[in-house]
């Protein structure tokens, strides 16, 4: 057949565009993701294709079947087998049918003459294939850094973001332009809540509003920064994107993993220490293989605080659901699937793409094969060796130094000593009573039963035992309470020296981490259909076919001194070389959507086929090249994007929300409402009970008599719902509190914080009927309503306007006005005159004080509590 050259094709489709005609459809373009979806992984990536059919280039498509009728007819759809077969169900025989709208453009394509864009290869080798047209896509390109567009209007421009996003908004609308810069007070709420997930105090808000300094701003965002609550904040984006919990999940027993929150301190340190993301991630990936450990003798790497935090990093290869220390039905199946969850959040973490998907077969969408899913598992299989799989327990490593060991050896060796003692007088003193108990025996039966006292149990005959239960209470083996409690007493003593002694150990803390076992290098196969029970070919590690490099392919192990294959820390020193095109693209575009509300790739999990195209790729290529040549350090880019004029803008812009409602071009700020930590740990900061203590194990949960899931201490059963104040650490904030998979937080649940099932690439922002029945009902929000009032009258004792100008300024950041206030008084008048008149009506328990200005005030927080204005940021 005769093939139109691409460029050809090119002029065509542009001429068409020119005049209206319709446009050229090719089949690499759009016919070829069609088919590569529904149809290919059985006409064409099999060795031998189904029916002897195969779908990968158009050529093969001149096929006749066995009845003699061609798979396509150039220009006539009606009389092509491949429009046939889908016209009526019979294909796809697997997986989703072909759409209306695709099926359209497969005929529409054949109307056309069935073209192609460029001459295809006479011969194609069994399997999937990567095209030019896959390679050539946008995410797999090297990051090009860009150069900063010039803009005349050049008094919005304050950090190069701005003349980026300014010229593509030009580009889109030219009416277009930033909205005017957001007032101090809504700046300061903004950016404070951003950084640190705590609203900023009166005080703060009221001396920034007074500073006339021109680097006041600058000098805000510096101090946020340095802050300490800025890591608690922005850890949590990131244990988000990890799957992190305190539980295994995947089965409904959901055990506790008690050492994971370490990794989350870890988190936490290393965003306040501005830690590199190039060594934040190779740390997560290979800690272990940094650290020279490996299980067989780890304790040489723990000596050292640096191997530890190494060590203590790679739990973020642990954060997937594990069911493998429960109980499950099928223990290999569970293995496997720890595994691919895993790989799962790893690819989505730092690639942004599904590679997932291609575990059981070929990717549809995306250029993954499966050979390729499992090369890369084969980088992580000496650490996972199913086959050998460590249970989550004896995933947990020591972290006693040599010295503080061999102290609790010393001191153990003591309690044994003294609890030998303590046994050895309990049986002395039990000897004495039986020397006066065998006298109640007859004379003629007491050397039976001194033989028979002195016999083991298990070796006592029938007689012995016959003559032992006849006269049972001069045996005295055993329970010395029973007949002398003042020698017991003298046991009991000496037993708990040795308690006391045993409470001088040092504290043994133990880290769960990743480490390979030393001499255990699984051989990695394809598993057909993702089924481990069908292994078929040996395959060797490596990066996907797609990204290959020369400098990742041939696959080169980093050398490991340890006995680690180095498997790991090669990839990860791969992904942070500023080589790899999608690993600092993917996490600016998520910082940018966590500064931003909306990302320039606004699926950040899915830079491939499926997922949307960047708004502004121009500016993301800047922001990763940035970030790579600042260091890989987060600290700068958030100055970067803090300190632009598209993010210093007010979130009305009249003009910006006609023409571009979703706010794609960044022509206002997107108001958006605080998330569900925030919301928890604002409410508890504005009735100053937030307790900011930080790191170390996770406040406790457990579920009330209501079925409501709080901070306590669990104290339910299998048939009662029980939970007991925990103190000071039910008031911590939200990253402290305990993540069980299967018991989430009621309140942060309500308000979309994810479960994670495995990780969380996006965090959903819903807007339902519970919500604002938990902010009418819930005891939390009823009682932090009630400590919020009682500060207010603390602060200005019966004095309601000040109280009411007091909490606006609490909540909102901002001054009351004289209707707020004048409204305000005349809810308290309303709710206090009808609380008076309920307390009245009713018999009250004894002790029960009313206080009805103090409950109206209660009421009058909740609601606003409640409002928009404080759960929205604009």
């Amino acid at each position: 057949m005769k093939f139109i050259p691409a460029v050809l094709l090119g002029s065509l489709a542009v001429a068409a565009r020119a005049t209206g005609a319709e446009a050229v459809l090719t089949f690499e373009k759009d016919v070829r993701p069609i088919v590569k979806a529904h149809c290919t992984h059985c006409h064409g990536e099999e060795e031998k294709p189904e029916g002897g059919v195969d779908l990968r280039l158009r050529r093969f498509m001149d096929h006749k079947l066995e009845d003699g009728t061609p798979v396509i007819v150039a220009g006539q759809p009606g009389q092509s087998a491949l429009v046939k077969v889908i016209k009526s169900g019979e294909m796809p025989k697997k997986g989703s049918q072909v759409s209306e709208k695709e099926l359209a453009v497969i005929e529409k394509w054949i109307a056309q003459g069935a073209k192609t864009s460029k001459e295809e290869p006479l011969v194609l080798a069994p399997g999937p294939m990567i095209s030019d047209d896959d390679r050539a896509y946008w995410a797999f390109q090297p990051v090009q850094r860009p150069k900063v567009p010039v803009n005349a209007d050049a008094k919005n421009l304050r950090t190069p973001v701005d003349a980026f996003v300014l010229a593509k908004m030009r580009e889109q609308n030219k009416s277009l332009g930033f909205a005017p810069e957001a007032d101090r007070r809504t700046l300061i709420r903004r950016v404070t809540l951003d950084l640190t997930g705590l609203l900023p105090t009166p005080e703060e808000v009221a001396a920034f509003e007074a500073d006339k300094s021109p680097l006041a701003y600058e000098q805000l965002v510096e101090r946020l920064l340095a802050s300490k609550t800025y890591g608690e904040r922005w850890a949590r984006h990131w244990l988000d994107v990890v799957g992190y919990a305190d539980s295994n999940g995947y089965s409904e027993a959901d055990s506790v993993r008690p050492q994971a929150w370490r990794y989350r301190d870890y988190v936490i340190r290393a965003m306040n220490a501005d830690k590199p993301w190039s060594e934040f991630i190779q740390e997560q990936l290979a800690g272990d293989e940094l650290a020279q450990a490996t299980h067989n003798d780890f304790q040489q790497a723990v000596m050292d605080p640096k191997r530890t935090e190494q060590l203590t990093a790679t739990a973020f290869l642990r954060m997937a659901p594990d069911g493998t220390g429960d109980v499950n039905d099928d223990p290999k199946l569970a293995r496997n699937q720890v595994i691919a969850e895993q790989m799962k959040v790893m690819t989505s973490s730092l690639m942004g793409l599904t590679v997932a998907c291609a575990q059981c077969h070929d990717h549809r969408y995306d250029p993954i094969t499966q050979a390729d899913y499992y090369r890369l598992r084969a980088i992580f299989d000496p650490a996972y060796n199913w086959e050998a799989w460590l249970s989550p327990t004896r995933r947990l490593y020591s972290l006693y130094t040599p010295e503080e060991r061999a102290k609790a050896n010393e001191i153990e060796k003591q309690v044994g000593d003294i609890n030998r003692e303590a046994q050895a007088m309990s049986k002395r003193f039990l000897d004495e009573i039986f020397e006066v108990e065998i006298k109640k025996v007859p004379e003629a039966e007491q050397a039976a039963f001194r033989v028979a006292r002195d016999t083991p149990k298990a070796k006592h005959t029938e007689e012995q035992k016959a003559l032992i239960k006849k006269y049972p209470s001069a045996l005295a083996t055993y329970s010395l309470d029973l007949y002398d409690k003042k020698k017991q007493d003298l046991v009991l003593a000496k037993m708990e020296e040795g308690k006391k002694l045993r409470d001088t150990r040092p504290v043994e803390n133990f880290v769960m981490a990743l480490m390979e076992t030393k001499g255990q290098v699984p051989v990695s196969k394809l598993f057909n259909r993702g089924d481990h029970e069908q292994p078929k070919q040996v395959l060797t590690p490596g990066e996907l076919g797609i990204l290959a490099t020369p400098q990742i392919e041939p696959f080169k192990p980093v050398k490991i001194s340890s006995g680690s294959t180095g498997r790991r820390l090669a990839y990860a020193q791969w992904l942070t070389s500023g080589q790899h095109p999608l690993t600092a693209r993917v996490l600016v575009n998520r910082f940018w959507l966590n500064h931003m509300g909306r990302g320039i790739v606004n699926t950040p999990g899915d830079f491939g086929h499926q997922g949307e195209l960047p708004t502004h790729p121009e500016l993301l290529d800047y922001l990763a090249d940035e970030f790579v040549k600042g260091g890989w350090k987060l600290k700068p880019l958030h100055r970067l994007i803090l300190l632009s004029s598209a993010y210093r803008q007010a979130s009305v812009n009249e003009a910006s929300m006609h023409a571009d409602p979703e706010n794609r071009f960044y022509a206002r700020f997107k108001m958006r409402r605080i998330d569900a930590e925030t919301l928890r740990d604002s409410l508890l900061a504005t009735t100053g009970t937030l307790v900011q203590a930080s790191y170390g194990p996770p406040s406790g949960i457990g579920r009330d008599p209501q079925g409501r899931v709080i901070t306590g201490i669990d104290k339910g059963t299998i048939t009662l719902n029980k939970v007991d104040p925990a103190g000071a650490d039910d008031f911590r904030r939200s990253i402290y509190v305990q993540v069980r998979r299967s018991k989430p937080v009621t309140v942060l649940d309500t308000f979309d914080a994810p479960v994670m099932q495995p990780n969380c690439e996006q965090r959903a922002q819903t807007t339902v009927a519970p919500q604002s029945l938990l902010l009418m009902n819930d005891t939390f929000v009823l009682e932090n309503s009630q400590r919020l009032a009682e500060r207010l009258q603390a602060a200005a004792p019966g004095n309601r306007d000040a109280q009411i100008k007091h909490v606006w300024e609490l909540l909102y950041g901002r001054p009351a006005t004289q209707p707020d206030v004048a409204r305000g008084i005349a809810y308290l008048d309303a709710q206090t005159q009808a609380l008076k008149d309920y307390h009245h009506s009713i018999q009250h328990a004894k002790g029960v004080v009313p206080n009805p200005p103090l409950e109206a005030l209660a009421s009058f927080c909740q609601i606003l509590c409640s409002s928009n204005r404080f759960l929205y940021v604009e």
